[in-house]
C-alpha cells in the first residue's frame, strides 16, 4: 500500500485535483470531507470522454465531465469545468479494505468490482491505496 495517501478536500477545483493528480504522478485520487473521512474517489477516466447512452434512444455519444461532446472541440468544457468541485464529479460509494485486509483480500477485491485502486481506510479514513502499479513493485521488489 501506498501512504500517506494523498487526497482532495470535495470543494478542492478540478483544476487543483488535475494538477494534484499530475503533480505526484498518480492515476487517482480520494476525496475527503473537512474531517478526513473518505466521500468519493476521482480517477483519470473521470476526466476522459465516455461512451454514453442519448436519453430515449439506442443511439450512443461521447460525454465529458456531464456535457455532450461538442463537434467543435472540448476545450470550452474543460475551461468551464476547472471551477467545479470534486465532490461534482467523484465517483461514490468508494470501494475499500480496512488496513487489517490482506493484500489478497484487496486483489480479489479488485478484480471483482474490475477496479484498478482500493483505498485502504481506518474509522473511515483514508490511510492508503493499492493500485494496480503496486502490484508490479511486489514483483520487482521495490516496495
Amino acid at each position: 500500500m501506498v501512504k500517506p495517501v494523498i487526497t482532495v478536500n470535495e470543494e478542492t477545483t478540478l483544476e487543483q485535483t488535475a494538477r494534484t493528480m499530475l503533480d505526484n504522478n498518480i492515476g487517482g485520487v480520494p476525496v475527503v470531507d473537512s474531517e478526513g473521512k473518505l466521500k468519493g474517489i476521482i480517477t483519470e477516466s473521470d476526466f476522459a470522454a465516455k461512451e454514453k447512452y442519448i436519453p430515449f434512444s439506442t443511439f450512443s455519444a461521447p460525454k465529458i465531465l456531464g456535457h455532450w461532446l461538442p463537434i467543435d472541440g472540448i476545450e470550452g468544457i474543460y475551461e468551464a469545468a476547472r471551477n467545479h468541485t470534486a465532490k461534482e464529479i467523484m465517483n461514490y460509494p468508494v470501494i475499500t479494505v480496512d488496513e487489517e485486509q490482506t493484500v489478497e483480500e484487496a486483489v480479489e477485491m479488485m478484480l471483482e468490482k474490475d477496479i484498478n485502486r482500493i483505498v485502504v481506510v481506518r474509522d473511515e479514513k483514508p490511510v492508503g491505496i493499492i493500485a494496480r502499479r503496486d502490484l508490479l513493485r511486489m514483483m520487482t521488489k521495490d516496495m
